[in-house]
């Protein structure tokens, strides 16, 4: 995590654009985004010098090229370690007039891969702060920012995203970190795999899996093919915003990913021939904006479930993606899971008699607020295409971690949030947050998990319940309540204490007759 003198920096930094007259949070981060590209390529680039010096050979790849722009400016003018020295005028000639040019156009050709996803989303790059003394503020605090760590370096960034989020708006964009954290160790992702998100936003999924297998296959960076695979064609992300994307693709960079496969692809709209079963795993919180027109909608989609509804044509989608034996933990609205349309009741059909549905995890209605209050869920499936749904296991989380109303203040220290805390909860403490009791229970799914009553937080349904029920997947179809017991007199002291009531009455009618007359 980082310190809180680091926080206060990145504040001082956000502070510093508003006040410079840049107030959309997405915009800011952009900006920010470029600067710190700015600034790894120059490290990029010193890494190199360094290599090259140490082997007494030339440079083997120059992010900076020798000679001058087309404006007779010296590449060596656009590194960071060269920029933050220029007065403030100068440093935002240099900027505007030839470093964005380069990283519009020349950006690729010196990363040597044309389809660099950083290189590509640079293509798009406007530099937009107003003023030199801005810039120069700007990146004098962002050179005081440690930055050599890449944890740090991820951190910082999802700190910044994090400003997003409590910005307005545009809080839709980010899943909360918890969340995701949640639906990865669900999912466990292994070196081997080839993941996807096909509404990616920031890429916070792709950089959790990614943090995941850092720490859970601490040699994966060691083995040249895995590193490979990590680096080069694990991560896929899809989003049809620019700016989600080049902020996704710096996330990612950021997190130590080389070149993700981030870029702009419509996927309810765009036809899914190159994509068709080519994931393992699909981690996804989709947007469900409502409906699409059927001229809008790829074909493919429409043959898995006839539907309008972008919640049902996601869920289509992921199954047409996945491979064979693929698996994915997705997140969907409430009104998937007891729909009464027809597309509802055949896309839960398929999910539970031709794949194979593992777990209903119904999440409380708080848990997007302030921006949105619905209810949720998240869907683990596996993708099979022969069935193999046994029992689904629901656990219905009614805590996790932090307040459900519109501040989301959290509950508990920061070593006991999340899905994974540092320090073990008390029984106390799990009523605040049950995330880490999801996934003790997630692994008993096959064995003690199957003898719970329907009465608990957690229990398994077969699938002829779930058949029987026209496949309804609402945790609420299948839990029982409990209704405390009450042990009540025999009948005849009932009676007798009645008899005893009326006598009673009748005296005190009696009294009142007497005091009137």
């Amino acid at each position: 995590m980082i310190t809180g003198d680091i926080r206060s920096q990145i504040d001082r930094i956000w502070d510093a654009f508003w006040s410079g007259g840049i107030s959309n949070p997405l915009e800011v981060i952009e900006q920010i985004t470029y600067l710190l590209f700015l600034r790894r390529l120059d490290d990029l680039h010193t890494l190199e010098e360094n290599k090259a010096n140490r082997l007494k050979q030339p440079m083997a790849r120059r992010i900076f090229p020798e000679g001058k722009d087309a404006k007779g400016r010296p590449y060596e003018d656009f590194r960071w370690s060269r920029l933050k020295h220029l007065a403030p005028a100068e440093m935002f000639k240099v900027v505007g007039e030839h470093v964005f040019p380069f990283l519009r156009e020349g950006l690729a050709r010196q990363l040597g891969n044309g389809d660099s996803t950083y290189a590509h989303h640079m293509k798009d790059a406007r530099f937009t702060i107003p003023t030199p003394a801005l810039l120069a503020k700007v990146v004098d605090m962002l050179d005081h920012v440690p930055m050599e760590d890449r944890d740090t370096k991820g951190d910082i960034y999802e700190y910044m995203l994090g400003k997003i989020a409590t910005a307005g708006q545009n809080g839709q964009f980010r899943t909360p970190r918890h969340i995701i954290r949640l639906m990865v160790e669900l999912t466990v992702p292994q070196p081997k795999d080839v993941i996807c998100d096909p509404a990616c936003g920031t890429a916070g999924f792709l950089v959790a899996a990614g943090e995941y297998l850092r720490e859970r296959h601490s040699d994966l960076l060691h083995d040249r093919k895995l590193r490979e695979h990590f680096h080069h064609r694990m991560f896929h992300g899809f989003d049809f915003d620019n700016t989600m994307l080049r902020i996704g693709s710096m996330n990612m960079l950021l997190h130590g990913v080389e070149n993700p496969d981030i870029r702009y692809r419509d996927s309810l709209a765009q036809d899914h021939a190159g994509e068709e079963e080519k994931y393992t795993l699909v981690l996804a919180n989709p947007p469900f904006a409502g409906s699409l027109d059927y001229e809008n909608t790829a074909k493919d989609l429409l043959q898995i479930v006839k539907t309008k509804k972008t919640e049902l044509l996601f869920l289509a989608l992921f199954l047409r993606l996945l491979k064979p034996g693929g698996r994915a933990a997705v997140i969907v609205p409430d009104g998937v899971l007891f729909g009464s349309s027809k597309a509802h009741k055949e896309l839960r059909r398929i999910l539970v008699e031709d794949q194979k549905l593992e777990a209903v995890v119904s999440l409380p209605g708080g848990v997007f607020k302030p921006y949105a209050g619905v209810s949720t869920a998240i869907l683990v499936f596996t993708k099979t295409n022969s069935g193999g749904t046994d029992t689904v296991w629901f656990y219905d989380v009614e805590a996790d971690g932090w307040s459900l109303d519109d501040k989301r203040t959290p509950l508990l220290a920061e070593d006991k949030l999340g899905p994974v805390p540092k320090t073990p909860l008390t029984k106390d403490e799990h009523a605040k947050n049950n995330l880490p009791d999801v996934l003790a229970r997630w692994a008993e799914r096959a064995g003690s998990e199957r003898e719970r009553p329907r009465t608990a937080q957690s229990f398994c349904v077969p699938k002829a319940d779930i058949a029987a029920q026209g496949y309804d997947l609402s945790l609420n179809r299948y839990k029982e309540i409990v209704h405390e017991a009450v042990d009540y007199p025999p009948p005849k002291e009932i009676l007798a204490e009645l008899w005893k009531l009326e006598e009673e009455i009748q005296r005190g009618m009696k009294e009142l007759d007497g005091m009137l007359r």
